[in-house]
């Protein structure tokens, strides 16, 4: 029973931070002329060195692809941007010390706090989406978003769709 107890508060634990929003920042070339830009393609070369499966990639990809066109983009052969990404992960461990539950402490069974440790680790990931001037061929924009991803296939998909919907919700930046 203390076992399906701690299990229970791991997992538990693992669906509170689980939920927690996507954080993101963005930086910008102040000097760009952002109004100017109507068209993007997909910088292949820069994908090609994301090192995350090809099908996250393509759901990445997508998910950037309709912010753009929902933002009034045009994807184009002959584009005035291009668009690439990259990610970081890093492994998270969390250790929680006496937690208080429902379980066997001392001489019997009921409410208390448990001495031991639990640990519980996570996959904490971050997405860039860089912006580049075609022209220029420099950075005019970058996009992060630093967050957590469920390795259930219906719920990664939508909180990829996140990731990149807030992450570009900081573009085009304003400019002051």
């Amino acid at each position: 029973m203390k076992k399906i107890l701690k299990i229970s508060l791991v997992l538990l634990i693992t669906l509170t931070t689980a939920c927690s929003s996507v954080r993101v920042a963005s930086d910008y070339d102040k000097e760009a002329n952002f109004e100017s830009y109507k068209t993007f393609a997909f910088f292949k070369t820069g994908i090609d060195k994301a090192e995350i499966s090809d099908l996250d990639k393509r759901r990445i990809l997508r998910a950037i692809e309709a912010e753009l066109l929902a933002k009034g983009f045009t994807k184009s052969d002959n584009p005035d941007m291009l668009v690439s990404i990259f990610t970081k992960s890093q492994q998270r461990v969390n250790v929680y010390n006496n937690a208080w539950g429902w379980g066997s402490f001392g001489p019997g069974w009921g409410w208390g706090w448990n001495n031991q440790p639990v640990v519980s680790t996570q996959s904490e990931g971050t997405l860039f989406i860089d912006l580049i001037d075609m022209k220029n061929k420099e950075l005019i924009w970058q996009g992060m978003g630093t967050g957590y991803i469920s390795q259930n296939m219906e719920k990664k998909e939508a909180q990829i769709k996140e990731f990149v919907m807030k992450i570009m919700e900081k573009y085009p930046p304003e400019i002051q």
